[in-house]
């Protein structure tokens, strides 16, 4: 999910009477909502699953066990230093360290389990396992959401009472909750429409606005195809089925690129339902390698990397 959309997680958790805990209750949750995206930076790192965009820093190990004492560490010693310096307000609330872990810990976990909504999945079991995780419940920003959240913060934050912000988070799970039941009806529609294909891998993506609709994406012994679901219209049939084309990874010259760079590598671990296009030209090739769940008619086109090799 996007930041925002992890910040007022973090911040209605704040408003039902969590922040009055301790002193910087409000700051460790929104930035422990935030901090698995960390691993944004480390696109470098030569350990894969720091390296892995959702991958360790998402996962039950790194985000939710380890790093929530870290910044909980970090926030008291930024404490400490402010109380030096006299910074901190004579009538402040007490700082409880323990409740300062606790809340890290609260916030951290919201955010793999929001991540997980959407097709981009996550590596919950990372780095023990780099199978990836998805429920396909929300798109990656999802103005209801936003809209629930924000307005119970408000709400909370105007009465000064923590209940509007209790009731925005129970109707957010309750959202969630419903788009993933639908994704399932989602699924269980492609393999009740003809030719009734038994995929081996199935994404069912949400709409932005439309968020009872589905766009989606299965692979089928190597053949990639793309379909929409919409339950108004019709609840145990897709309404829409595109023909279903090869996604190129068992040819040879695919296979060879596939190893060709570490680039490559990288891209091919991350993706989940990758396709090739080959251009050969005399004496070279270009395999361009993409991920079908960011392909399709209404995602992007920008998930891509490119080979180009010798063939003779």
């Amino acid at each position: 999910m996007d930041n925002l959309t992890h910040s007022l997680a973090g911040w209605a958790l704040a408003e039902t009477g969590l922040r009055h805990r301790t002193r910087k209750g409000l700051v460790a949750l929104v930035l422990a909502a935030n901090m698995p995206d960390i691993d944004v930076f480390f696109g470098w790192a030569p350990w894969a699953p720091l390296a892995m965009h959702r991958g360790f820093t998402h996962g039950l190990i790194g985000g939710v066990l380890l790093m929530p004492p870290l910044l909980a560490a970090l926030l008291w010693l930024l404490d400490r230093w402010q109380a030096s310096r006299g910074k901190i307000a004579a009538d402040a609330r007490p700082l409880r360290f323990g409740w300062l872990v606790l809340l890290s810990y609260i916030g951290a976990i919201t955010h793999p389990l929001l991540d997980l909504q959407n097709v981009y999945a996550v590596q919950l079991m990372s780095p023990w396992s780099a199978r990836w995780f998805h429920t396909d419940g929300l798109f990656i920003i999802s103005p209801w959401l936003l809209a629930m959240l924000g307005g119970g913060i408000w709400l909370a934050r105007r009465r000064r009472r923590g209940g509007a912000a209790v009731l925005a988070l129970g109707a957010s799970i309750a959202f969630i909750g419903a788009n993933i039941g639908i994704s399932a009806l989602a699924r269980d529609a492609l393999v009740t429409s003809e030719p009734y294909p038994q995929p081996d891998r199935v994404f069912a993506a949400p709409a932005p606005v439309k968020f009872w609709e589905r766009d989606i994406v299965w692979r089928e012994r190597g053949v990639i195809a793309f379909g929409h679901y919409d339950p108004l219209r019709d609840l145990t049939r897709l309404d829409r089925k595109g023909a279903g084309l090869p996604d190129n990874m068992a040819l040879p010259l695919v296979q060879r690129a596939a190893r060709a760079t570490a680039e490559t590598v990288k891209f091919l671990a991350w993706s989940q339902m990758p396709v090739a296009r080959v251009e050969a030209k005399g004496c070279s090739a270009r395999v361009t390698f993409a991920d079908a769940r960011f392909t399709g008619p209404a995602m992007a086109r920008n998930f891509n990397t490119v080979v180009d090799l010798k063939t003779c």
